[in-house]
């Protein structure tokens, strides 16, 4: 019998009695190949003891099996936010269940996005890229376009949605119903604090609280819109800025649960009781909503399935060339303590 190090391609399609391209779009997962046909390969194979090395696999079908995820700008921070572990929790499982591994890279504060982009595929290090925030100007999106490289996004695109792959939330909608409920408890004067508003899921976050104070009859007020950056300071920072206001709002939606708890930690130190004084309702519901000295009303994303999903999304235009999907995951409000109704 051949050296098992010996055996080739060839040999496993002898034996399974299949081409030697069969076995090697078997090898590299290939759609056009049925899930039979797969099967017995893959049996043949463990009956042989045959394991192909990745660099031949990776020859033998253009492929490294890579995806690659970029974390955003603020990369050092991102784990201190749950929204990216959780993210990129699903994006694991999706790459395992599609046969991918992932490789991630941080962007560091002496290179932009792009660029590190740019290194991934010029080092052909990956066959896709999930990209896991949108821009209003977003140069890496233009990049991949220009280039088809394949590609998904978590959050909507700005420009081109007809070309690319993403996943989102009705985020309009989520904030819309969050302004809602508010108003349901008795809130009349209700302020916003959002993230960075050049990224799509902040603008839309905006553009559903202006739609629902419209539709209910209040006032929008320029006074009560602030916009930062993802983290504590901000919300310390602006709650501290409401606390100043000649009439103090008597609700806040925050687009994060990270801002939130700096916003609730900041309240709170000064006096504010929640939800008496103020109601607190915010987005992702993390754990930081849930465990909070005062548990919160927090938007459930989904993250978990945002994440699996870009996965499905990006390995559609890497193994079929499909572009231009859609795919909006539900949300749910979880009503806690921050905006209970007095009794």
């Amino acid at each position: 019998m051949k050296n098992k190090s010996h055996m080739t391609v060839k040999d496993v399609a002898e034996k399974a009695g299949v081409s030697a391209s069969t076995v090697s779009r078997v090898l590299s997962n290939s759609s056009k190949i049925s899930e039979k046909t797969k099967a017995k390969v893959h049996r043949i194979m463990d009956e042989m003891g045959y394991y192909p090395n990745a660099m031949a696999r990776s020859l033998a079908s253009n492929k490294t099996g890579n995806i690659g995820v970029i974390l955003p700008k603020r990369a050092e921070d991102s784990f201190l936010n749950p929204f990216f572990p959780e993210a990129i929790r699903g994006i694991l499982n999706g790459a395992e269940q599609f046969s991918y591994d992932v490789l991630i890279s941080a962007v560091n504060r002496d290179k932009n996005e792009l660029n590190k982009l740019k290194e991934l595929i010029k080092s052909s290090k990956v066959d896709g890229i999930i990209l896991m925030e949108s821009e209003e100007e977003d140069e890496s999106q233009k990049y991949l376009l220009d280039n088809e490289f394949p590609f998904s996004v978590i959050g909507t695109p700005y420009k081109n949605k007809e070309k690319i792959n993403y996943v989102d939330n009705d985020n309009i909608k989520a904030c819309y119903e969050l302004t809602k409920h508010l108003y349901g408890t008795g809130r009349r004067k209700i302020a916003l604090i959002a993230g960075d508003e050049s990224i799509t899921v902040t603008k839309k976050r905006i553009l559903g609280y202006k739609k629902a104070l419209l539709d209910l009859n209040l006032n929008f007020d320029e006074k009560l819109l602030f916009t930062g950056s993802f983290t504590e300071e901000t919300g310390y920072k602006y709650a501290k800025e409401i606390l100043r206001l000649k009439e103090i709002p008597d609700a806040i939606i925050i687009t994060d649960d990270l801002i939130a708890f700096g916003a609730v930690k900041m309240l709170i130190s000064l006096g504010i009781k929640i939800p008496s004084d103020i109601s607190i309702a915010s987005f992702n519901n993390s754990i930081l909503s849930r465990y909070s000295d005062i548990p919160l009303t927090s938007v459930d994303i989904n993250t978990y399935k945002l994440g699996f999903e870009s996965v499905k999304l990006v390995v559609d235009d890497i193994e079929k060339n499909r572009k231009g999907i859609k795919n909006t995951v539900p949300f749910s409000i979880n009503k806690r303590e921050s905006t209970k109704i007095d009794s």
